[in-house]
Formats: structure tokens, sequence, C-alpha cells
């Protein structure tokens, strides 16, 4: 790399090794997001909106006699949601590792 600019050394060699662990850790920081908004809104800390899943969740206990599928449906989409985030960060590190053999 004698001669070579410092955009190109930059280029070639720093920002393939950042790619992954970027991609990685902002899914996974979309991921907690999701956890804390659902969490403090579940607290009554959150927005004031009615089809928050921890808005959701904190309303389903006066009815679960009745209606019990009311706690079940909001944690499974956080839940799944939560995943999906983490696998798809997974998925991308993976694609774009650049020690892997393809």
């Amino acid at each position: 790399m004698i001669g070579a600019s410092d955009a190109r050394i930059i280029r070639s060699h720093v920002l393939p090794h950042l790619v992954a662990p970027m991609i990685v850790y902002s899914t996974l920081t979309v991921a907690s997001f999701v956890l804390l908004e659902a969490g403090l809104s579940f607290l009554g800390l959150g927005i004031k909106f009615d089809a928050s899943w921890g808005n959701l969740l904190s309303a389903a206990p006066e009815y679960y006699t009745t209606r019990p599928l009311l706690m079940l449906w909001p944690g499974l989409a956080v839940l799944l949601t939560t995943l999906a985030f983490n696998l798809l960060g997974d998925g991308l590190r993976d694609a774009f590792d650049p020690r892997s053999s393809n």
C-alpha cells in the first residue's frame, strides 16, 4: 500500500471491516428501541397513543377473564418484531462479513 492515498486505504481496508458491526449494532438498537417504547408505554410514561403495544398490554389485564387473547397479541407482536430485527442484523452481518469465504 505504499503510495496509495489515505482515501483508498480507508476504502479498501477500514470500511469493509466497519460495515458489519455498524449494521448489527443499528438493528440491535432498533430492537431495543421497540422494547423501550413498549416498556415505557406499559408504565404510562411513553407516547399517548392508544394503539401502542405497551398501552395495549397495560390495558389488557382488565379484560383477562373475558378476553384473554388481548394480552397475547401485543406481546407476540413485540416479541416477533424484536426477533425479526435481531435476525435481520445477523443475516446482514453474515452477508457483509469480509472474512467469510464465498
